[in-house]
Protein backbone atom coordinates (compact mmCIF):
# COMPACT_ATOMS: atom_id res chain seq x y z
CA UNK A 1 0.00 0.00 0.00
CA UNK A 2 1.44 3.34 -0.58
CA UNK A 3 0.41 6.60 1.29
CA UNK A 4 0.59 8.76 -1.59
CA UNK A 5 2.53 11.41 -0.22
CA UNK A 6 6.04 11.11 -0.63
CA UNK A 7 7.89 14.11 0.38
CA UNK A 8 11.08 14.45 -2.24
CA UNK A 9 12.28 17.59 0.05
CA UNK A 10 11.86 16.29 3.24
CA UNK A 11 13.52 12.46 3.36
CA UNK A 12 12.48 11.21 6.92
CA UNK A 13 16.08 9.55 6.61
CA UNK A 14 18.34 12.51 5.63
CA UNK A 15 16.28 14.34 8.67
CA UNK A 16 17.02 11.32 11.16
CA UNK A 17 20.64 11.62 9.94
CA UNK A 18 21.10 15.17 11.55
CA UNK A 19 20.01 14.07 14.76
CA UNK A 20 22.46 14.90 17.44
CA UNK A 21 22.41 10.52 18.29
CA UNK A 22 24.95 11.20 21.03
CA UNK A 23 22.80 13.80 22.83
CA UNK A 24 19.64 11.14 22.29
CA UNK A 25 21.71 8.08 23.38
CA UNK A 26 22.74 9.72 26.84
CA UNK A 27 18.81 10.85 27.06
CA UNK A 28 17.84 7.16 26.78
CA UNK A 29 20.54 5.85 28.80
CA UNK A 30 19.72 8.50 32.02
CA UNK A 31 16.14 9.20 31.32
CA UNK A 32 15.12 6.00 29.82
CA UNK A 33 13.50 8.54 26.88
CA UNK A 34 15.55 10.69 23.89
CA UNK A 35 13.69 13.60 22.01
CA UNK A 36 13.39 14.09 18.53
CA UNK A 37 11.77 17.34 17.99
CA UNK A 38 9.93 18.35 14.83
CA UNK A 39 10.54 14.99 13.16
CA UNK A 40 7.43 15.61 10.77
CA UNK A 41 6.70 18.19 8.95
CA UNK A 42 3.01 19.63 10.46
CA UNK A 43 1.11 18.53 6.95
CA UNK A 44 2.84 15.05 7.14
CA UNK A 45 0.86 14.90 10.16
CA UNK A 46 -2.28 15.76 9.40
CA UNK A 47 -1.84 12.94 6.58
CA UNK A 48 -0.98 10.46 8.91
CA UNK A 49 -3.51 11.20 11.46
CA UNK A 50 -6.04 11.66 8.57
CA UNK A 51 -5.62 7.80 7.60
CA UNK A 52 -7.07 6.79 10.99
CA UNK A 53 -10.46 7.27 8.80
CA UNK A 54 -9.40 4.50 6.22
CA UNK A 55 -10.42 1.04 7.22
CA UNK A 56 -8.31 -0.50 4.45
CA UNK A 57 -5.16 0.75 6.47
CA UNK A 58 -5.14 -1.41 9.03
CA UNK A 59 -5.81 -4.94 10.64
CA UNK A 60 -7.49 -4.02 13.73
CA UNK A 61 -8.91 -1.74 15.75
CA UNK A 62 -8.70 -1.76 19.66
CA UNK A 63 -11.50 -0.13 22.28
CA UNK A 64 -9.22 0.77 25.45
CA UNK A 65 -12.46 0.37 27.50
CA UNK A 66 -13.30 -3.41 26.83
CA UNK A 67 -10.28 -4.20 27.57
CA UNK A 68 -9.68 -2.12 30.50
CA UNK A 69 -6.77 -0.37 29.32
CA UNK A 70 -8.33 3.09 29.56
CA UNK A 71 -10.30 4.87 27.65
CA UNK A 72 -10.17 5.58 23.80
CA UNK A 73 -8.89 3.55 20.58
CA UNK A 74 -6.54 2.39 18.29
CA UNK A 75 -5.56 0.63 15.34
CA UNK A 76 -2.60 -1.60 14.20
CA UNK A 77 -1.83 -0.67 10.62
CA UNK A 78 -1.81 -3.94 8.44
CA UNK A 79 0.72 -5.07 5.96
CA UNK A 80 1.92 -3.89 3.59
CA UNK A 81 2.38 -0.61 5.71
CA UNK A 82 2.22 2.93 4.07
CA UNK A 83 5.26 3.93 2.35
CA UNK A 84 5.79 6.92 5.35
CA UNK A 85 5.60 4.60 8.68
CA UNK A 86 7.70 1.85 6.70
CA UNK A 87 10.25 4.21 5.89
CA UNK A 88 10.48 5.64 9.48
CA UNK A 89 10.06 2.17 10.64
CA UNK A 90 12.99 1.31 9.14
CA UNK A 91 14.68 4.17 9.18
CA UNK A 92 14.70 4.86 13.26
CA UNK A 93 15.98 0.91 13.64
CA UNK A 94 19.25 1.21 11.97
CA UNK A 95 20.04 4.01 14.57
CA UNK A 96 18.51 2.58 17.60
CA UNK A 97 20.13 -1.54 17.04
CA UNK A 98 23.30 0.16 18.22
CA UNK A 99 21.76 1.58 21.14
CA UNK A 100 19.66 -1.62 21.98
CA UNK A 101 22.68 -3.93 21.49
CA UNK A 102 24.50 -1.82 24.06
CA UNK A 103 21.69 -2.70 26.35
CA UNK A 104 21.26 -6.23 25.90
CA UNK A 105 25.30 -6.16 26.49
CA UNK A 106 24.68 -4.32 29.51
CA UNK A 107 22.21 -6.73 30.91
CA UNK A 108 23.93 -9.94 29.88
CA UNK A 109 20.95 -10.17 27.15
CA UNK A 110 20.54 -12.33 24.17
CA UNK A 111 20.13 -12.32 21.23
CA UNK A 112 21.94 -9.61 19.62
CA UNK A 113 20.29 -7.61 17.45
CA UNK A 114 21.07 -7.23 13.60
CA UNK A 115 21.89 -4.25 11.29
CA UNK A 116 18.49 -3.50 9.40
CA UNK A 117 14.95 -3.82 9.80
CA UNK A 118 14.02 -6.40 7.88
CA UNK A 119 16.71 -8.85 9.33
CA UNK A 120 14.98 -8.13 12.55
CA UNK A 121 11.40 -8.73 11.06
CA UNK A 122 12.50 -12.14 9.61
CA UNK A 123 13.81 -13.34 12.88
CA UNK A 124 10.30 -12.30 14.42
CA UNK A 125 8.20 -13.71 11.30
CA UNK A 126 10.77 -17.25 11.78
CA UNK A 127 9.16 -17.17 15.57
CA UNK A 128 5.58 -16.74 14.49
CA UNK A 129 5.34 -12.72 14.66
CA UNK A 130 4.28 -11.83 11.50
CA UNK A 131 1.38 -9.20 12.19
CA UNK A 132 2.19 -5.51 12.03
CA UNK A 133 2.40 -3.55 15.57
CA UNK A 134 2.31 0.16 14.14
CA UNK A 135 -0.50 1.78 15.33
CA UNK A 136 -2.51 4.81 15.52
CA UNK A 137 -4.19 6.26 18.83
CA UNK A 138 -7.49 8.39 18.97
CA UNK A 139 -7.83 9.98 22.05
CA UNK A 140 -11.25 12.11 22.84
CA UNK A 141 -11.91 14.11 25.96
CA UNK A 142 -11.85 11.81 28.97
CA UNK A 143 -9.99 9.34 27.28
CA UNK A 144 -6.37 7.84 28.83
CA UNK A 145 -4.35 4.86 28.33
CA UNK A 146 -3.42 3.53 31.63
CA UNK A 147 0.51 2.46 32.33
CA UNK A 148 1.57 -0.23 30.70
CA UNK A 149 4.32 -2.26 27.93
CA UNK A 150 3.89 -3.33 24.31
CA UNK A 151 4.70 -7.00 24.37
CA UNK A 152 3.72 -9.30 21.84
CA UNK A 153 5.91 -12.23 21.89
CA UNK A 154 9.32 -14.10 22.09
CA UNK A 155 11.16 -11.51 20.34
CA UNK A 156 10.94 -7.56 21.59
CA UNK A 157 13.19 -4.51 20.42
CA UNK A 158 13.86 -2.98 23.56
CA UNK A 159 12.90 0.54 22.47
CA UNK A 160 9.87 2.25 20.39
CA UNK A 161 8.79 5.20 19.59
CA UNK A 162 6.01 7.53 19.66
CA UNK A 163 4.71 10.67 17.51
CA UNK A 164 2.29 13.16 18.63
CA UNK A 165 0.12 14.15 15.54
CA UNK A 166 -2.03 16.14 17.00
CA UNK A 167 -1.12 19.99 18.09
CA UNK A 168 -1.58 20.44 21.86
CA UNK A 169 -1.64 24.40 21.33
CA UNK A 170 -5.00 24.12 19.57
CA UNK A 171 -6.50 20.68 19.04
CA UNK A 172 -6.31 19.08 22.56
CA UNK A 173 -5.10 19.96 26.55
CA UNK A 174 -4.28 17.45 28.80
CA UNK A 175 -3.33 13.98 27.16
CA UNK A 176 0.73 13.95 28.46
CA UNK A 177 2.99 11.28 27.33
CA UNK A 178 3.84 9.81 30.95
CA UNK A 179 6.76 7.16 31.85
CA UNK A 180 7.28 5.37 34.80
CA UNK A 181 10.00 3.51 35.71
CA UNK A 182 11.00 1.16 39.19
CA UNK A 183 13.98 0.74 40.26
CA UNK A 184 14.53 -2.62 42.81
CA UNK A 185 13.73 -1.85 46.08
CA UNK A 186 12.45 1.92 45.46
CA UNK A 187 9.27 3.62 44.92
CA UNK A 188 8.54 4.40 41.18
CA UNK A 189 9.22 7.91 39.59
CA UNK A 190 6.99 9.53 37.67
CA UNK A 191 7.87 11.79 33.87
CA UNK A 192 5.62 13.76 32.26
CA UNK A 193 7.63 14.13 28.68
CA UNK A 194 6.60 17.64 26.89
CA UNK A 195 5.74 16.90 23.00
CA UNK A 196 4.84 19.34 20.72
CA UNK A 197 3.13 18.18 17.08
CA UNK A 198 5.61 16.32 15.22
CA UNK A 199 7.68 15.63 17.64
CA UNK A 200 8.60 12.07 18.58
CA UNK A 201 9.66 9.92 22.32
CA UNK A 202 11.79 7.42 21.73
CA UNK A 203 11.70 5.21 24.94
CA UNK A 204 12.57 1.79 26.47
CA UNK A 205 9.74 -0.84 25.67
CA UNK A 206 10.05 -3.30 29.18
CA UNK A 207 13.53 -2.09 30.94
CA UNK A 208 16.54 -0.20 30.59
CA UNK A 209 19.94 -0.50 32.04
CA UNK A 210 21.23 1.54 34.82
CA UNK A 211 24.99 1.78 35.98
CA UNK A 212 24.97 0.77 39.95
CA UNK A 213 27.66 -0.10 42.68
CA UNK A 214 27.58 -3.64 42.02
CA UNK A 215 27.85 -3.12 37.45
CA UNK A 216 24.33 -2.77 35.57
CA UNK A 217 20.81 -3.23 37.31
CA UNK A 218 17.09 -3.35 35.12
CA UNK A 219 15.00 -0.40 35.23
CA UNK A 220 11.28 -1.30 34.71
CA UNK A 221 9.79 1.10 32.37
CA UNK A 222 5.69 1.65 31.32
CA UNK A 223 3.84 4.20 30.00
CA UNK A 224 0.69 5.83 29.41
CA UNK A 225 -1.36 8.56 28.44
CA UNK A 226 -3.01 10.77 30.77
CA UNK A 227 -6.35 12.19 30.76
CA UNK A 228 -7.50 14.56 27.55
CA UNK A 229 -9.24 17.28 28.82
CA UNK A 230 -10.43 18.66 25.69
CA UNK A 231 -10.89 18.04 22.68
CA UNK A 232 -8.73 15.25 20.62
CA UNK A 233 -5.57 14.09 20.70
CA UNK A 234 -3.93 11.16 17.90
CA UNK A 235 -0.33 9.64 18.06
CA UNK A 236 1.65 7.26 15.83
CA UNK A 237 3.28 4.07 17.37
CA UNK A 238 6.16 2.69 16.17
CA UNK A 239 7.01 -0.72 17.78
CA UNK A 240 9.90 -2.77 16.08
CA UNK A 241 8.79 -6.08 16.95
CA UNK A 242 5.49 -8.02 15.13
CA UNK A 243 3.08 -9.28 16.99
CA UNK A 244 2.17 -13.31 17.48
Amino acid sequence: MNDGHREAADPIADRLSCVDWTRVTDQLVTRGYGLLPHLLSTARCERIAALYEDATAFRRRVIMQRHAYGRGEYQYFCYPLPDVISGLRNALYRHLAPVANAWYEALRLEPRFPATHAEFLARCHAAGQSRATPLLLSYGVEDYNRLHQDLYGEHVFPIQATVLLSDPAREFSGGEFVLTEQRPRTQSRVEVVPLRQGDAVLFAVRERPESGPRGYRRVTMRHGVSRVRSGRRRALGIIFHDAT
